[in-house]
């Protein structure tokens, strides 16, 4: 998605419209399956009020990953978009009041540390606006992780994606007239793209938080490096720098320590609900 998306604003298509297309592309895919299946039904909800905060945060955050993608290579926009267990952490403890020991602090300070090393303040490889909007881009993914994780107790994935997909349309619907331009197929493809591959992988990490730990279901991002790697040097020609190679693994290894310890603290808490570290 991201890589498409990239491609679409470098050829000319502004943000704004790629979001929009991002979202309305998803609501006939899902208007159409729900309607093959006769489970129309299933848009029904009694919490209309936490879809549309969800969705409100939601394009906010899709605004800092589109715009930390487009600002900065892919390889290095991912990197900085994996600090969000980090951030689910933080929130776990000053938000949620969640008991964090010395293994999830510890993790989270290697996490910061990796991603310090990535981004270099005061030097030009990484764009300083960037690395700025990739970090709010990994804040607000994972606060939004603790509102589906919400909203999951009571509804379905499909429900939680289709009001997501119409209330962000409705937004982005006050900008098209400000950012619309006519595009050639190449264009249209791409944007196309972006809402599929979107609504498909949204679908699978709804799904995905509904039934596991926010932590534990945002590690399986980390995949996303060997795409963002590869697309990197297949269209772009770009390999990323020694930097982000000495960052990178700190970051990583601080999200599979913080996923580990979820783990095992579920397992735990399973057996007797006791503070644990």
């Amino acid at each position: 998605m991201f890589m498409a998306g990239k491609l679409a604003n470098a050829s000319g298509v502004a943000l704004p419209e790629v979001m929009f297309w991002r979202q309305a592309v998803a609501l006939p895919i899902l208007l159409g399956y729900l309607g093959a299946t006769g489970g129309l039904s299933r848009l029904k909800t009694r919490h209309i009020g936490k879809h549309a905060a969800r969705a409100g945060l939601g394009m906010t955050g899709m605004f800092s990953n589109f715009a930390a993608v487009i600002l900065l290579p892919l390889a290095e926009s991912t990197t900085l978009n994996f600090a969000a267990p980090l951030f689910a952490v933080i929130i776990a403890s000053l938000v949620m009041r969640d008991h964090v020991g010395p293994w999830r602090w510890t993790a989270v300070t290697f996490g910061f540390a990796g991603i310090l090393v990535i981004t270099q303040p005061g030097h030009a490889h990484i764009p300083l606006l960037g690395a700025i909007a990739g970090l709010v881009s990994a804040f607000l993914n994972a606060t939004i992780s603790f509102q589906i994780r919400d909203l999951g107790k009571t509804e379905e994935p499909v429900t939680v994606v289709f009001y997501f997909a119409l209330f962000g349309t409705a937004l982005m619907t006050l900008f098209l007239p400000f950012f619309i331009t006519p595009h050639t197929s190449w264009q249209w493809f791409l944007l196309v793209m972006v809402g599929v591959t979107g609504t498909l992988g949204q679908l699978f990490m709804t799904s995905a938080l509904r039934l596991g730990q926010v932590a534990s279901v945002i590690i399986m991002d980390y995949s996303q490096i060997i795409w963002a790697t590869l697309y990197g040097w297949l269209i772009w020609h770009y390999l990323p720098a020694s930097s982000t190679w000495i960052g990178m693994p700190l970051v990583v290894m601080a999200g599979l320590v913080i996923a580990w310890r979820e783990h095992v603290l579920a397992k735990r808490y399973a057996v007797t609900p006791a503070d644990n570290d």
